[in-house]
């Protein structure tokens, strides 16, 4: 099937799409031989991309969930800590593996880590509707009025969050540990509406990612999957 020229320059690993758009503009991309700068041409199983006279196909899409470790940055890169990437195998080190959204530094568990820009795309896109619940302890017991309160939402950061669910855990110290659900992402969410009630969190563990739960891997333990053995985790329910 026919794909969109600067598609499949990013599906090669070299650029986002718009930065691909500017090699095509400037010369630098030939379609079997001939340099092409129109933006709507479209790529063949068949044909052969170069870029700068180099020869380019598409990486080999891979997916990896990992049991992210607290003390660790969801990162690609970074000049002070410890990244995610830092953790996987040496052997993933040639896919340009990115994390799939956000868990801060301080937090741990569910974590998909993937070199599939649209895949990406899918999982964190508000419209797909995916949950995360996260298992948190807080410094308090949390209190049913404030519980009430939490249900209700926030104003953080200029916009409006609300969890779909604030559910007590049966786990010592009871009272303080809780699942709280949330769809949107916003960075640092469920410590920012804990700390907006006035409470500190001590533990935050992503156990689940739709209906894919974490339950088997140790901290910093991965496991590779296919992006169908991947998404029926997430769709209809799997444990790693």
């Amino acid at each position: 099937m026919a794909i969109r020229l600067n598609k499949y320059l990013a599906s090669c690993g070299l650029a986002s799409r718009r930065k691909a758009e500017e090699f095509v503009l400037s010369g630098r991309v030939a379609l079997n031989g001939r340099v092409v700068r129109d933006l709507s041409t479209t790529v063949e199983e068949t044909d052969t991309v170069t870029l700068d006279g180099k020869e380019v196909s598409p990486e080999s899409r891979v997916y990896i969930v990992m049991n992210k470790p607290q003390g660790v940055v969801c990162a690609v890169e970074d000049r002070f800590d410890m990244t995610v990437i830092d953790v996987l195998p040496p052997a993933y080190s040639k896919f340009r593996l990115f994390p799939v959204g956000r868990l801060d530094k301080e937090s741990e568990g569910l974590l998909v880590l993937t070199n599939d820009g649209d895949f990406a795309h899918f999982l964190m896109h508000p419209s797909s509707n995916i949950k995360r619940d996260y298992e948190v302890l807080l410094n308090e017991e949390l209190t049913v009025e404030k519980m009430k309160l939490w249900l209700k939402g926030f104003e953080i950061e200029g916009g409006f969050v609300r969890p779909l669910s604030v559910q007590p855990l049966c786990r010592p110290p009871y009272g303080r540990w809780v699942t709280v659900s949330i769809t949107e992402g916003l960075k640092r969410e469920v410590r920012l509406m804990a700390e907006h009630l006035g409470y500190k969190v001590m533990v935050l563990i992503r156990r689940r990612i739709g209906r894919m739960e974490l339950r088997n891997l140790n901290k910093g333990q991965t496991i590779k999957l296919s992006q169908d053995e991947l998404l029926k985790k997430i769709e209809r329910g799997g444990i790693v």
